[in-house]
C-alpha cells in the first residue's frame, strides 16, 4: 500500500502485511533506534528517516546531552532564530521523552 511517512511526510509503499520484502528490512534499525521509536507517535517510516535515527546515535555518542547552558552546542542543540533558541530534533532526541508542547523539531511525531 502507498503511505506517507509520518516524519517526513514522503510517499513511500509500505508492506505491512509482507515486512520481508518491504524496504524497511533493507535497512538495519540500531538497538537504540528500536526503543527510541517506541516511545514516538510515528507510525511507518521511510528508509531516509530510518538513516537520519541511526545517525543520531553516532551524534549522541560524540556529543552528549548538555546539563548546562555552556555544554549546549550551537547547530547541534539549537540555533538562534529572531533572538530565540530553537531546539534541534537531535537536542529533542537526547531528551529522552517527548514533552507534548508542539515543539516546532520534536523527535517524537507529536502534533497538536
Amino acid at each position: 500500500m502507498i503511505e506517507n511517512c509520518s516524519r517526513c511526510n514522503e510517499t513511500m509503499e509500505c508492506k505491512v502485511d509482507d515486512i520481508e520484502n518491504c524496504a524497511c528490512s533493507t535497512i538495519i534499525i540500531k538497538d537504540k533506534i528500536k526503543e527510541f521509536l517506541k516511545k514516538t507517535h510515528y507510525k511507518c517510516l521511510c528508509n531516509s528517516c530510518i538513516e537520519k535515527l541511526n545517525y543520531f546515535v553516532e551524534l549522541d555518542n560524540e556529543y552528549p546531552h548538555p546539563t548546562m547552558p555552556s555544554e549546549f552546542i550551537p547547530h547541534i542543540h539549537y540555533y538562534i532564530e529572531n533572538g530565540y533558541w530553537v531546539f534541534t530534533e537531535f537536542f529533542h532526541y537526547q531528551k529522552g521523552k517527548c514533552c507534548q508542547n508542539g515543539c516546532r523539531h520534536c523527535a517524537y511525531g507529536f502534533k497538536k
